[in-house]
C-alpha cells in the first residue's frame, strides 16, 4: 500500500525507473517518448551528464545556505546569466523554487513596488480568460481558468479578467489578425477606464498560452499595443513564461518574439530541466531601486529561495541552452514536427487548429472542423487521447475545457529539444490513433 497522496486518488500510475534522452522508462522496462516534457519541463530530456555533474560537484561543496545568511557562487552566477540575456531593463533576479512561486512573487513585489513610490491605491490586477498562472491561492485568483478557480473562489482576491488573444475562435471573418488584435488588446484600455487609471497596479499575461488552452500565441502587434497602454497608464506589465519560456518558444524568452518586454517576468520549468525544483522572477532596476530606496526589504520569502543545489543545475542548464546552442535547435526542430503534424492530422475531421510557436504546440479537437463546434464534455476527449497515448508509449498533455473552462479539448505538445528528426513519429503516429480512437463515431 503506497502512502503517496496522488494526483487522482483513483489512478495509480506506473513507477518510473530511469531515463535517457527523450525517453522514461517504467520498472517493468516499458518506454515513454515524452512528448510534453512532463508538463514542458524536461527540455534537456532525462540523462544530460553536465546538469547532472553541476548538481553533484555543488552538492560536494555545500547543499543548501538559507538566503537570510549567505549567498552562494551559483545563485549570483545563474543571476548574472539570465540577466545577460533577458529582454529590455530586467535587471534583477529572485530564485524561488517553481512557477507558482514566481508568480505569486511577482503579484506582492507590484503591490509592494507602489507603495515604495507612494501609490498605494493601485491594487487591481488584470489578467485574460483562460489563462493559468499557479496554483497558489494569488496566482490562482490571477488566473483565468475557471475550472480551476471553483473551488477555491471564496478564497480569491478580487481580479479582472479580460479576452485571451485566440484567434482561432475569436477573430471575425472581417478582420485582419492585425485589427483582431488591436481590438482585444483595447479590452485592457477599457477595463482600466471602468477600474479606474490610479487604482491599477498590473496586467499579467501569458505570451503564448499554455495548459489551459494550448499552446495559443499572439497576433502581430497585440503586445506591442499591450506594452503601450501599460505605459499610458503607469501599470506593471507582468509575462508569465514559466510553460513558454527558456527557449521553448525558439527564443531564450518568449516576449522576444514580439517586440515587448515586461517590467516582471516569471520563469521556471524549462529553467531547470526538472533536474532541480526552481524558478526565477526578474524585474527592471526601476523597480528594485524603489525598494532599495525605501523601505530596503522586500517583504517576502521562501525558505528553498536562492538554493545554491538548484541554481548550480539551472547554471548548467542555462548555459547548455545558450553557449553550447541547445536552444538553437528549437525553431527547426519544431518546423519539423508542424510539418509532419499537419501532413499526419491537417485534414482530419475532427482537428481544427495546429499551432504555437518552436516546440510548444497545440491541437485543438473539435466534432465539427467548420463550425467549430467542440465535443460534448461527457465524451471525455481528453481523457480517452492521454490513456491512449500513454498505452501507445508517448506522453503527451490533453486537457479539457479549452474555450471557457468547461467546453472544447486539446492536445499540449512539448518535447525535449534534444529530440532528433527520427523521433517525429514517435509522437505524430501515436497521436493520429488515439485521435481517431476518441472521436470515434459512436
Amino acid at each position: 500500500m503506497s502512502h503517496i497522496f496522488p494526483r487522482h486518488t483513483q489512478k495509480r500510475p506506473p513507477m518510473v525507473s530511469h531515463g535517457d534522452g527523450p525517453f522514461l522508462y517504467d520498472t517493468s522496462g516499458k518506454a515513454y517518448f515524452d512528448g510534453s516534457g512532463g508538463a514542458a519541463v524536461s527540455c534537456l530530456g532525462h540523462s544530460d551528464a553536465t546538469v547532472t555533474e553541476a548538481i553533484k560537484s555543488q552538492l560536494g561543496k555545500v547543499a543548501f545556505a538559507h538566503t537570510g545568511f549567505l549567498t552562494s557562487e551559483p545563485a549570483e552566477a545563474l543571476a548574472e546569466k539570465l540577466i545577460s540575456h533577458a529582454p529590455g531593463q530586467l535587471d534583477r533576479v529572485y530564485l524561488v523554487s517553481g512557477g507558482s512561486e514566481a508568480m505569486e512573487s511577482a503579484l506582492k513585489l507590484a503591490r509592494q513596488y507602489f507603495l515604495e513610490i507612494g501609490e498605494p491605491k493601485r491594487r487591481h490586477v488584470i489578467a485574460r480568460k483562460q489563462s493559468y498562472h499557479g496554483n497558489t491561492l494569488g496566482a490562482l485568483a490571477t488566473g483565468g481558468n475557471q475550472w480551476r478557480r471553483d473551488p477555491f473562489e471564496p478564497l480569491l482576491v478580487e481580479t479582472h479578467h479580460i479576452s485571451a488573444c485566440y484567434a482561432y475562435r475569436a477573430q471575425t471573418d472581417a478582420e485582419t489578425p492585425f485589427e483582431y488584435g488591436q481590438r482585444v488588446a483595447n479590452e485592457l484600455e477599457d477595463m482600466i477606464q471602468k477600474l479606474g487609471p490610479d487604482n491599477v497596479m498590473a496586467f499579467v499575461a501569458e505570451p503564448v498560452v499554455g495548459a489551459t488552452a494550448g499552446a495559443v500565441p499572439s497576433v502581430e502587434g497585440y503586445f506591442k499595443r499591450i506594452r503601450e497602454i501599460c505605459d499610458n497608464h503607469g501599470v506593471l506589465l507582468i509575462l508569465d513564461e514559466v510553460m513558454c519560456g527558456m527557449g521553448r518558444t525558439g527564443t531564450l524568452f518568449a516576449c522576444e518574439q514580439d517586440g515587448v518586454a515586461p517590467d516582471i517576468c516569471a520563469v521556471a520549468k524549462g529553467l531547470g530541466a526538472g533536474y532541480q525544483p526552481i524558478g526565477a522572477m526578474l524585474c527592471t532596476h526601476q523597480i528594485y531601486d524603489a525598494i532599495a530606496r525605501g523601505s530596503g526589504a522586500f517583504q517576502h520569502g521562501h525558505t528553498y529561495i536562492g538554493h545554491p543545489t538548484a541554481a548550480a543545475a539551472a547554471l548548467a542548464v542555462l548555459t547548455r541552452l545558450t553557449d553550447e546552442g541547445v536552444a538553437d535547435r528549437v525553431a527547426p526542430m519544431g518546423d519539423m514536427l508542424v510539418s509532419a503534424l499537419n501532413q499526419s492530422l491537417g485534414q482530419h475531421p475532427h482537428v481544427g487548429d495546429i499551432r504555437g510557436r518552436g516546440l510548444f504546440l497545440g491541437i485543438e479537437i473539435v466534432k465539427d472542423r467548420q463550425t467549430k463546434t467542440p465535443f460534448d464534455r461527457d465524451r471525455k476527449i481528453a481523457e480517452t487521447i492521454k490513456a491512449a497515448t500513454f498505452d501507445a508509449g508517448l506522453i503527451c498533455y490533453p486537457m479539457n475545457g479549452t474555450i471557457d473552462g468547461k467546453r472544447g479539448a486539446h492536445v499540449l505538445l512539448a518535447p525535449p529539444f534534444v529530440m532528433e528528426q527520427a523521433h517525429i513519429p514517435l509522437i505524430t503516429e501515436p497521436l493520429a490513433m488515439a485521435i481517431d480512437m476518441a472521436t470515434q463515431v459512436n
